[in-house]
């Protein structure tokens, strides 16, 4: 039946003819039948895709770009007479199907203006019009004259019902807007569509995607295929956006969902002769993988599955798959690893709690486990797509609640992804203000303004960007529970300062088990990882043919502020490597080792024990205060100590040698405090191996 009413909405004028309307009749083109017979097909070729694209968005179906086609048809036909009430509306109607709704608004009003009574579906769209301007009471008057005015009005009730719900959340979340500020970012954006965002955890590396010009052929209704887009921020600005590297981006649309907490893997979505399905890509030092489709449980021939997103734990995808039996558009699904080895995925389940009588997904998890971010069509959205979140309670999902105003509007308000301190998101909306279509905004919670508890820039531990501060202030919004640390860094060669790919095991220093283990990128010797708050914990990073480097920190507990980066430089252990043990400590003018030294020559011990054919020479040197001759003795005396100490942990002594070099071998100037200091050192070289 519901062909016929779109048939009836598409054909339906009105027998008043008002002055300013001018219809498509012959006898109104008597000095032009050539040209309007050919408007006449031109038209009625618009009709055959605007049919084709009204049934499929009442059947809660995506209509491809079929609006798109009717209205170029359309707009031809406009050309030749502007002021037919009708065709003002079908335009209108196409372009509120676009990607840019805002330009609906002024022929849907010409419509009015024409004739109030050209289609019965008037009411309807010129309610929506007035929706997208924020006029909520004169929208819900248009939406009840529509449904007193049109017999069939029933029929479409699940479509009117929600409009008038959305008028009246939207009234209510305009009068209390939540404290945050939402701004485009200038940067990212294009007069094309720019959507689907998906950052790092530390805010500091963003993917996306973009329809923008990319060199490659446009499609029947004039665009560039959706590829996907790399930028990083650097001192509070955004990089110029670069096609990511690698195989990803095709002649398809590529369109990213969502990159793995550490940076290493990014969820995307291709469609391919009509068939939309989820793939994964992983990043190979500057580079990513051709995107590898997941099996069917999750990419199922049967269906189209479109956004996804990786749990906190790896373990699940959370993804959106459509469902045309139901008529409900996509809905949210979680399958999850039955083995990671193999990434053999489960039968999916629908996640009833989440889903909507309308379009639901993109999905974000934030990495807390407990916090979903989610956009729907339905529920108690304010209009258009909506984002909402949802948090996890004894094991169940709870009802999303709509993140209010500015976060969402009447139009498209999607794809949030947040920083791991949840103080940041950024979004996609096509809402007045931006360049054109979808842009990329910023979403800043506020509140009092509060002084990190943690500031610790020598503590921190990795990056796939620049180490970057973070002064903002705290939301307001509780959108997650625990508190994180982002560490971040780069291991690199000691001498020449070149990325080294490096293995790092995280250990829990409480139960002394490794939490995570990881290896760091092939090309740039970056990574990044996210821990919890309040715990003591250990890095010990291995690269072949390199010394190991260790050490310690505590996160305090309610660290949310954290941000600790770190370049981790790695001694070669070829001949002639030589590495300063900065923790080795004796007795003021005296050989004794003290008990802090023992840490540090304790690893030591461990290295040579793992590569048993390593030959060394400990080395003392001293300052260039006091005689040659009492320097030269303690500085030896000194190395002895320390082979002494290794003599006793097991090494045995013909791969160990002593000497002293005093104030020989300064490694900078003794013309200050400093200075003397730093050449006041105890060091081994490799001498055999």
């Amino acid at each position: 039946m519901i062909k016929q009413y779109i048939t009836y909405i598409l054909l339906v004028t009105s027998s008043t003819v008002f002055a300013q309307n001018i219809d498509f009749k012959s006898s109104n083109f008597k000095d032009k039948k050539d040209e309007f017979k050919k408007i006449e097909e031109i038209i009625e070729k618009g009709d055959a895709f605007y049919k084709t694209a009204n049934e499929a968005t009442f059947l809660v179906q995506n209509p491809g770009k079929n609006y798109q086609k009717a209205l170029a048809e359309f707009e031809k036909a406009q050309k030749f007479n502007p002021y037919n009430a009708e065709l003002n509306l079908k335009i209108g109607i196409c372009h509120s199907y676009s990607t840019n709704p805002l330009k609906s608004i002024s022929y849907i009003k010409k419509a009015e203006e024409l004739n109030p009574t050209c289609s019965p579906f008037l009411n309807y769209y010129l309610g929506y019009s007035q929706q997208l301007e924020g006029k909520f009471d004169d929208a819900l008057k248009s939406y009840m004259q529509f449904e007193t005015e049109y017999k069939k009005a029933d029929d479409f009730s699940k479509f009117v019902n929600q409009r008038k719900k959305e008028c009246t959340t939207g009234k209510t979340a305009f009068a209390n807007p939540i404290r945050a500020w939402v701004d485009l970012v200038p940067e990212l954006n294009s007069e094309n569509d720019d959507f689907a965002p998906s950052i790092s955890t530390d805010g500091s590396e963003i993917i996306y995607t973009s329809n923008r010009e990319n060199g490659h052929p446009i499609n029947d209704v004039g665009e560039y295929d959706q590829d996907i887009y790399t930028a990083s921020l650097n001192d509070g600005k955004w990089s110029t956006p670069k096609q990511i590297t690698g195989g990803v981006n095709s002649l398809l649309d590529d369109v990213s969902s969502n990159l793995s907490f550490d940076g290493t893997k990014m969820l995307l979505n291709r469609e391919s002769n009509g068939q939309k399905d989820i793939y994964e890509s992983k990043l190979k030092g500057t580079s990513w993988t051709d995107p590898v489709i997941f099996n069917f449980q999750v990419s199922s021939p049967k269906a189209n599955e479109e956004h996804a997103t990786y749990s906190d734990d790896g373990w699940s995808i959370y993804f959106t798959r459509d469902n045309d039996t139901r008529g409900n558009g996509y809905d949210i699904y979680n399958s999850k690893m039955q083995s990671k080895l193999n990434q053999d995925y489960a039968a999916a389940t629908g996640m009833i709690t989440m889903n909507s009588k309308f379009n639901d997904g993109p999905i974000y998890l934030h990495i807390d486990g407990e916090t979903m971010y989610l956009a729907s069509q339905g529920n108690e959205s304010i209009g258009g797509y909506d984002i909402f979140v949802s948090r996890k309670y004894r094991g169940a999902w709870t009802t999303p609640v709509n993140m209010g105003y500015p976060i969402n509007t009447p139009y498209d308000d999607f794809f949030f992804a947040s920083t791991a301190n949840g103080k940041f998101a950024y979004i996609s909306s096509n809402r007045a203000g931006g360049k054109g279509g979808y842009d990329i905004y910023k979403v800043t919670f506020w509140g009092v303004e509060k002084t990190p508890i943690v500031d610790i820039e020598d503590f921190l531990l990795s990056s796939i960007a620049m180490p970057m501060k973070d002064p903002q202030i705290e939301a307001t919004v509780d959108v997650n529970k625990k508190t994180f640390t982002v560490f971040k860094g780069v291991t690199m060669d000691a001498l020449t300062k070149k990325p080294i790919e490096a293995d790092i095991d995280i250990i829990d220093n409480t139960s002394g088990s490794v939490i995570e283990t990881f290896t760091t990128n092939s090309a740039t010797g970056k990574f990044i990882i996210t821990l919890v708050s309040g715990k003591n914990y250990g890095i010990a990073v291995k690269a072949k043919n390199y010394l190991f480097h260790s050490e310690n920190f505590d996160i305090p507990s309610g660290s949310s502020d954290n941000l600790v980066s770190k370049i981790i430089e790695l001694k070669n252990i070829s001949i002639g490597s030589k590495i300063t043990l900065k923790n080795v400590f004796f007795d003021l003018g005296k050989s004794t080792l003290r008990t802090e030294s023992n840490g540090e020559l304790d690893r030591v011990v461990k290295l040579l024990k793992e590569v048993p054919t390593l030959k060394i020479e400990i080395s003392g040197h001293t300052d260039n205060t006091g005689s040659a001759t009492l320097n030269e003795s303690l500085s030896q005396q000194r190395a002895e100590a320390v082979v002494a100490y290794l003599k006793n942990k097991g090494i045995v002594s013909t791969r160990l040698t002593a000497k002293g070099y005093g104030a020989s071998k300064p490694v900078t100037s003794n013309s200050t405090d400093d200075g003397r200091q730093q050449n006041r050192r105890t060091e081994f070289e490799i001498k055999g191996n």
